[in-house]
């Protein structure tokens, strides 16, 4: 039987003792392991935020996919090519994540290639020139390290030890674009200016990653009571300006905002407000890239097609000729 969906009012005890064990379970700050007994809305949000974050590791394999094979050089290309094989295995970490709860890979892919399941906004955003790609590094991955790095103590166990792997990857990339700005504004004029204006492009959609503000942010309340979440969005935005304002003094760049300053009273950067139409433009699926990306993901689903029927059937032909009741 499918423990992940056994009747709640199983001899383990009523519905109303499985929710007060679960209740229990979370201020204890204790994980929900597959196998527990959870509400339905905690089993719903969890399938919602990881097949979301799982989408967008494999759209957000585009931006910079695009950029391999016009590396500068061949060690930019090995480093930009391992990248996007990280992010690659990221998608699948979380997309196996999301199966303890019971979800299909198979209808998680098509519900993303069919529009009805989001990935991040950020990813719809083109990439003209290879300071982009060191931008996407610095910023992007340094926005995922500010909301995922909670996450490794997520209340749902699969999800946050996938976490604690996918976060040191991050770290790495956010070094290795930060890295490489740094020497861009050591070259040329022509360079320098070049990394401007991907900062200057970036900023602000960037700052939208982490989601509407609090008090427009419809899932953000639940998921933070479940403790499958551990800031707010606008606290882990917060934590993204602070972080950012030091390192573009050292990289010596303008960080693209009149409203930036540092409140003394306060203790943290005062910031402007993003546009939030924009976002919601992209998030529903009006902005620069969108159309291109899901065409992308569709057609590659397409062409790989014929690997996962050889591996199926790899699979079912091991299965047959093993011995009943052998240990894989």
């Amino acid at each position: 039987m499918d423990t992940a969906h056994a009747d709640p009012t199983a001899a383990d005890g009523t519905t109303e003792d499985l929710q007060a064990h679960f209740e229990h379970t979370i201020r204890r700050d204790q994980r929900i392991e597959p196998r527990d007994w959870m509400p339905d809305g905690y089993r719903k949000t969890l399938i919602r935020q990881i097949a979301q974050h799982a989408h967008s590791e494999i759209i957000g394999m585009q931006p910079e996919g695009e950029w391999i094979t016009r590396a500068p050089s061949l060690r930019r290309k090995a480093i930009l090519f391992a990248k996007v094989q990280d992010e690659a295995g990221h998608g699948l970490y979380l997309y196996s994540a999301a199966e303890t709860l019971g979800a299909d890979r198979a209808d998680l892919t098509n519900r993303l290639i069919e529009g009805r399941q989001k990935y991040s906004s950020i990813f719809n955003y083109p990439t003209p020139t290879f300071a982009d790609v060191g931008v996407i590094g610095w910023f992007v991955d340094g926005a995922a390290i500010c909301n995922q790095v909670p996450l490794c103590r997520s209340s749902y166990g699969p999800y946050a030890r996938a976490m604690v792997r996918i976060c040191k990857e991050e770290s790495f990339h956010q070094r290795q674009g930060y890295e490489l700005l740094m020497t861009m504004m050591r070259g040329t004029d022509a360079q320098r200016a070049m990394v401007q204006d991907a900062v200057d492009r970036w900023w602000w959609p960037s700052l939208m990653m982490f989601g509407p503000p609090d008090d427009n942010s419809p899932n953000s309340a639940a998921s933070m009571a479940w403790k499958i979440k551990r800031h707010s969005n606008d606290e882990l935005r917060q934590r993204f300006v602070d972080m950012t304002v030091p390192q573009a003094q050292k990289l010596g760049v303008t960080l693209p905002d009149p409203e930036l300053r540092w409140n003394e009273e306060r203790g943290r950067h005062d910031f402007g407000t993003p546009d939030w139409s924009e976002l919601q433009r992209v998030i529903s699926g009006n902005g620069p890239c969108n159309t291109q990306r899901l065409e992308r993901r569709a057609a590659a689903h397409e062409e790989g097609a014929w690997v996962r029927q050889a591996a199926a059937a790899h699979a079912a032909k091991r299965a047959a000729h093993e011995p009943k009741g052998a240990v894989a």
